[in-house]
Order: structure tokens, then C-alpha cells, then sequence
């Protein structure tokens, strides 16, 4: 039985990238980018679909890239797709990638945050996964704070740490992911500071969240069939004779982007109280 594993990691396999070329400009590029992703969404769920006109000297058209979560679902939209006419086209022409995305960072990449969500709420349903917070902590130190001149407004840095607990009651399955981040900035009030700490609860707790599902493995067994698997991670060590304490050896900060994140091999003691 071919089984089929998804990660909550961007797609860079050559098997569930297509190229859809031929497309007529007979619609806005908008409406086909509509199109497209009525027919192949049909399919599986898509991180990517990009539609771009040709260039000269190729006649007027369009061609698109598509990306899928799962290489079966991209093998079966290629196979039912494949010269076929759609979207006013006689023969669409679409065909796997021939090699691998190449990451910037040259390692895996995890989702954002709110693409995490979609693919679990896809494949579990909105009940089949729940997230709680086991620790969400202030680790500002109030060292870092510089006055300004003749004690005006200076610069101060933010920093908060969070532990997410994720599980898969169905499953019976749990785990965890953790995250800190920082901002640092001029102040300009208590008002201000007042909105970048709620800015960084929300990042910490959306970051870590993020942490705990790039551990999380979802097999499709085909028929409908789906079993959810946990990586163990390295990141995760409980020292002896430390109750309540996890020592985390990541930190990621607000002014990267959440799925190009690098970590820091710092550690950070997240206490829970």
C-alpha cells in the first residue's frame, strides 16, 4: 500500500510541482487564476498557483505553476488533466517538474501560521486537533532598556517565550513547540509599549504553535484513510531535577518572516508556574 506523507513544511519535491502551459488569453489573468484553482483545488489542497503571461517571442497566452501538498494528489491532477480541454484551451498542456524549488536557506521551510492551520482543519476537521498554552513569559531584561538624551525617549527591547501544547485527541497523540521573540524599538509611551507586548503574545504564541506542527507527519493511507505520526524533536530536552522547567534552544524574532525564521542556539528557561 502506497502511503503518502505530508509535512507542515513548504513543497519543493518535483513530484507535486505542475506546469500548466497553452493557456489561450481569451480571460484576465484573473479570471484564470479563479479557474485554475476551481479545477486542480478539486484535486487536493495547493500552497501555490501562479499565473503568468508569456513572453515574446511565444504567442500570447498564459502558463501557471502549480504546487501541491501531496504528490498523489499531483499525479492524479496531472494524469486527469493532461490534454484536455479546459478553461477554452483544446488541449491544456501540463506536466511535473522536471527538478526541486530550491530553498533560499537551503534547509526545509516551515508553514505560516495560518497555512498550518488550513492544512489541519483539511485533513482533521475543525475538532480533530486542539492547541493549549502551557507557558507564555515576559523574558524582557530591564538591562536592555537605553535612556535617550537627558532621559528622553530611549530604546527598549521586548522579549517573550511560549510553550503550545498540540494534540490529536483521535489519535491520541501530543506534542510541543516552543518559540521566543523580540522587538526592539524606540519608545514612545506606555501606550506603545502596551501594544508591541500584545503584537509579540500573539507571535510568540502563533511561532510556537507553528514549532510544534513541523514535528507532525500526516500519512494518507488512500480511501479516505488517515493516520497522524510525531517526528521527535531535538529541541525538546527535560532536565533532571528541574520540575517545570524546559530548556528551548530556539528563538525567533519578529522582524524575520515567520517560515524564513533562522534560530538562535540560545537557551531559554520557560518556566511553568
Amino acid at each position: 500500500m502506497d502511503v503518502d506523507v505530508l509535512e507542515f513544511r513548504v513543497p519543493v519535491e518535483k513530484n507535486k510541482c505542475l506546469f500548466v502551459w497553452d493557456i489561450q488569453p481569451n480571460r484576465s489573468q484573473a479570471q484564470i487564476h479563479v479557474e485554475l484553482h476551481a479545477v486542480f483545488s478539486s484535486f487536493g489542497p495547493l500552497y501555490l498557483l501562479k499565473v503568468t503571461p508569456t513572453a515574446r517571442p511565444q504567442p500570447p497566452g498564459f502558463f501557471a505553476l502549480i504546487k501541491f501538498y501531496s504528490a498523489a494528489h499531483a499525479a492524479e491532477a496531472q494524469r486527469r488533466t493532461n490534454g484536455q480541454p479546459l478553461l477554452n484551451s483544446p488541449a491544456l498542456k501540463v506536466k511535473l517538474s522536471s527538478r526541486h524549488t530550491l530553498s533560499l536557506c537551503g534547509r526545509a521551510i516551515p508553514l505560516s501560521h495560518s497555512r498550518c492551520l488550513d492544512l489541519a482543519n483539511h485533513y482533521l476537521g475543525f475538532n480533530g486537533w486542539t492547541s493549549d498554552i502551557i507557558t507564555l513569559k515576559e523574558l524582557t531584561d530591564d538591562d536592555e532598556e537605553e535612556e535617550g538624551p537627558e532621559g528622553g525617549t530611549g530604546c527598549r527591547t521586548l522579549r517573550f517565550g511560549c510553550v503550545m501544547r498540540l494534540s490529536f485527541p483521535q489519535h491520541d497523540l501530543t506534542t510541543q513547540g516552543s518559540a521566543v521573540v523580540e522587538d526592539s524599538f524606540t519608545c514612545t509611551g506606555a501606550a506603545d509599549v502596551l501594544q508591541r507586548r500584545c503584537r509579540l503574545q500573539r507571535a510568540v504564541r502563533e511561532r510556537a504553535l507553528v514549532q510544534a506542527f513541523s514535528s507532525v507527519l500526516l500519512l494518507l493511507l488512500g480511501g479516505g484513510k488517515l493516520m497522524v505520526a510525531v517526528k521527535q524533536s531535538p529541541d525538546w530536552t527535560q532536565p533532571e531535577g528541574s520540575d517545570g522547567v524546559l530548556q528551548v534552544n530556539e528563538a525567533s524574532l519578529p522582524r524575520c518572516p515567520a517560515d524564513e525564521e533562522e534560530a538562535e542556539d540560545e537557551e531559554w528557561d520557560l518556566t511553568v508556574f
